[in-house]
C-alpha cells in the first residue's frame, strides 16, 4: 500500500472548476494534448499579464517628470522646496508633470521606485520558488495576480487622490514586487511538469514570448491611456492581470496528476507517434513516493546554478535597464533631429520587445540544435556588446535605423535572458542529483531568476544617477555588463566544447572501424 499524500499534494491532485466544466460539457475526460494546451495558453497570458503590469511605469515615467534637468543623488526622501501642491485632480494635463516627480531630483526618486520595486521582487523570488514547491500553485498563482493588480491599480488611483507623497508610491511599489515574485517560478514548475526534454529550448523559447507580449501589451496600453489621465496607465492593466489570475484560478491544471491524466491513454501521444517525447513531463516521478521539496541549499549546490545565476544577474542588468529606462531614453533623444511625444516614445520602444521574442525563439533552437546551453548564451551576450554600441551611435541618425538597431538589440539581450529563465532552469531543475524530484523545479528557478532580479534592481538604479553625466555612461555599463555575463559561462562552454570534440572522436572511431574490416 502505497503512503499517503500529504495535504499539499493531496490539494494539488484535484481538476480546477474549469476544467471539471469543460469535461462535463464535452462528456468526456480532456486528453492529454489538450491539458498542454491550456497550461501553454493560461501560463502565457498569465505571465503577458504580469509584465504588461510591470512595464507601465516606465511609460509613465516621462510623463511624471517631463524636463530635462540633470539627475542629482539624493538619499530615500521626498524634498517639494515648500511648494504649494494645488494641482486640482481633474485640471491635470498631459505635460504638466506630477509632484514630487517634476522636481529636480525627480528622476533620481523614480529610480529609486525601481529600486524598491525590484529588490522586493528579487527577494521575494527566493521564497516565492520555497513556498511554490510546498503550496497549491494554482492558488500561489492566483494570489500573486490578484495581488499584483491591486497595487498596480493603487498606484495609478494616486492619480484621482491627488496623491503627491513618495512614500505612498514607494510602498505600493514594494508590495506591488513582492506580488509580482510569485510568477516566474510557479508558471516554469506548472509547464516543467507538462512537458519534456525533447525540443524545450524551442518549445519553451516560443512560450517564453510572452514577456515580450506583456512588455508590448503594456506599452501600448499605457501609452494609450496617458491622454486620459496617467493613472489609467496603471489601473488597466491591473484589472487586466487581476482577470487574467481568475482564469488561472479557473483553469490552470497544475499536473498530470492533478486532473488525472494519462499520456499513455491518449492515442496522440502513444509511442506509435511522432513527439512522443514532448509529451514526457520534466520530472517523471513515482506517485506512490512522497518527495520531499529541495531545500535551498542543496539547490544551490547542483552543478550548473551558480555559473547560470550569475549570468544573469548581468543579462537582467541590461534587460531591465531597457526595460525601465528605453522609453526615457528615446524622449530624450533627437531622432533625425526630432523629440518624439511620450506616446509615440513609449510605442516605437516596443520593438525593442519585438526582437526579444524574435531572439528567444532563436537561442531556443540553436541550443537545441548544437545541444549547448552555455555556448548559445554567452554567443548572445558577446554579439549584444556591438549592438549596442551601435544603437547608442547611430539610432539618432533616422527613424528607421534607430527601430533596426533597437530590434537587433533587443534580439541579442533578450535571447540568452529567455533561454536561461526558461530552457536552463528548466535542464537544471531535471538534473540527476534531483533523483526525479518534481517538487524541486519552483526552487531552482527561484534561485536562478531571483539572482537575475537582483541585477534588473541594480541596473535601472545605476542608470537613474549615470545617466545624469551622459547616456553614452549608461551604455558603457550596459556592454561591460554584457560582456561579463559571457565571461562567467566560459567554464561551461570548455566543457561543452570538450563534450562535443569526445563525441566527434567517438563517432569517428566507430565509422573508422567498419571501413578497415572492409580492406581486410
Amino acid at each position: 500500500m502505497s503512503p499517503s499524500l500529504d495535504p499539499v499534494e493531496r490539494n494539488q491532485n484535484k481538476p480546477p472548476i474549469g476544467i471539471r466544466f469543460l469535461e462535463w460539457v464535452k462528456k468526456r475526460r480532456l486528453s492529454y494534448g489538450t491539458h498542454q494546451a491550456i497550461v501553454l495558453i493560461v501560463t502565457f497570458l498569465a505571465y503577458a499579464s504580469y509584465h504588461a503590469a510591470r512595464k507601465t511605469t516606465s511609460i509613465v515615467k516621462s510623463t511624471l517628470d517631463p524636463s530635462e534637468v540633470g539627475l542629482k543623488f539624493v538619499p530615500w526622501r521626498i524634498t517639494y522646496s515648500n511648494e504649494p501642491v494645488e494641482r486640482k485632480r481633474f485640471s491635470w494635463k498631459l505635460g504638466e508633470g506630477w509632484a514630487p516627480f517634476d522636481a529636480s531630483d525627480g528622476t533620481a526618486l523614480l529610480g529609486e521606485l525601481d529600486l524598491a520595486f525590484l529588490a522586493i521582487y528579487a527577494i521575494g523570488m527566493f521564497f516565492s520558488g520555497h513556498l511554490g514547491d510546498r503550496m497549491n500553485l494554482r492558488i500561489f498563482l492566483t494570489i500573486g495576480m490578484v495581488g499584483t493588480g491591486i497595487f498596480t491599480s493603487l498606484f495609478g488611483v494616486g492619480f484621482w487622490a491627488n496623491v503627491h507623497n513618495f512614500y505612498y508610491y514607494l510602498i505600493v511599489q514594494m508590495l506591488a514586487g513582492l506580488f509580482q515574485s510569485t510568477g516566474w517560478p510557479s508558471v516554469v514548475a506548472v509547464v516543467g511538469n507538462w512537458f519534456g526534454k525533447r525540443k524545450r529550448g524551442l518549445i519553451m523559447g516560443i512560450w517564453n514570448a510572452h514577456t515580450s507580449v506583456g512588455n508590448i501589451s503594456g506599452s501600448l496600453i499605457a501609452a494609450a491611456m496617458l491622454s486620459y489621465g496617467w493613472g489609467w496607465s496603471f489601473v488597466v492593466p491591473g484589472l487586466v492581470i487581476a482577470f487574467a489570475g481568475l482564469l488561472v484560478f479557473l483553469l490552470l491544471p497544475v499536473s498530470p496528476e492533478a486532473v488525472g491524466a494519462n499520456k499513455d491513454e491518449d492515442e496522440l501521444d502513444s509511442p506509435d507517434k511522432a513527439g512522443e517525447g514532448v509529451t514526457e513531463p520534466l520530472l517523471a516521478s513515482d506517485p506512490d513516493v512522497k518527495q520531499e521539496a529541495v531545500g535551498f541549499i542543496e539547490a544551490w549546490k547542483i552543478p550548473g546554478v551558480a555559473p547560470f545565476a550569475l549570468c544573469l544577474f548581468f543579462s537582467k542588468l541590461v534587460a531591465y535597464t531597457f526595460l525601465y529606462w528605453l522609453p526615457f531614453y528615446i524622449s530624450q533623444t533627437a531622432i533625425d533631429g526630432k523629440y518624439l511625444s511620450d506616446g509615440t516614445c513609449g510605442n516605437l520602444s516596443t520593438f525593442f520587445d519585438v526582437g526579444g521574442v524574435v531572439g528567444g525563439i532563436l537561442a531556443g533552437h540553436i541550443s537545441d540544435r548544437l545541444d549547448a546551453r552555455a555556448i548559445t548564451a554567452a554567443s548572445f551576450m558577446y554579439c549584444a556588446i556591438p549592438a549596442l554600441f551601435f544603437y547608442r551611435s547611430y539610432g539618432h541618425l533616422s527613424l528607421g535605423l534607430n527601430i533596426a538597431l533597437m530590434f537587433i538589440t533587443g534580439m541579442f539581450v533578450n535571447g540568452p535572458y529567455a533561454l536561461i529563465t526558461t530552457a536552463v532552469s528548466a535542464d537544471l531543475g531535471t538534473h540527476s542529483s534531483l533523483k526525479g524530484n518534481s517538487r524541486a523545479l519552483a526552487t531552482v528557478t527561484a534561485i536562478i531568476d531571483g539572482t537575475g532580479s537582483v541585477g534588473a534592481a541594480i541596473g535601472p538604479l545605476l542608470t537613474g544617477y549615470i545617466s545624469s553625466k551622459s547616456w553614452s555612461a549608461v551604455f558603457t555599463m550596459l556592454m561591460a555588463a554584457a560582456l561579463v555575463a559571457g565571461l562567467l559561462l566560459t567554464r561551461l562552454i570548455v566543457a561543452e566544447v570538450a563534450a562535443k570534440i569526445a563525441e566527434s572522436r567517438s563517432q569517428g572511431s566507430t565509422s573508422i572501424a567498419p571501413a578497415a574490416a572492409l580492406d581486410v
